[in-house]
């Protein structure tokens, strides 16, 4: 399998990640990726297509959220959140946080 290509963190674009993070999967996927620390594709689909999936991953990759690496056979995803603290300081973590806030409570007990 060949490598992946990631920008380099002074090529991140406000628009892209802004544009990246504006799909409900994708935000669904940064968040997993955030509380995970690092999974594969197949951890992270949703049971959707593979070619949808895939996609998703190439608009994450492109905007700088998330670095995949081949290790095996296997396409292992982290959130490049450092990189992106970086570029962008808090704006992930903002993000993140607002995301969580404003998810449904769990039944209650």
């Amino acid at each position: 399998m060949r490598p992946f290509k990631h920008p380099a963190v002074n090529e991140f674009i406000l628009e892209r990640v802004l544009y990246a993070l504006s799909d409900p999967i994708r935000l669904e996927i940064v968040c997993c990726l955030a509380r995970l620390g690092e999974a594969t594709c197949g951890e992270l689909d949703g049971g959707r297509p593979k070619s949808s999936v895939s996609h998703h991953f190439r608009v994450l990759r492109d905007s700088g959220l998330v670095y995949t690496q081949n290790v095996g056979t296997t396409h292992m995803n982290r959130l490049r959140r450092e990189e992106m603290h970086s570029r962008f300081p808090g704006l992930l973590d903002a993000i993140l946080t607002q995301v969580e806030q404003s998810a449904p409570a769990g039944p209650e007990r």
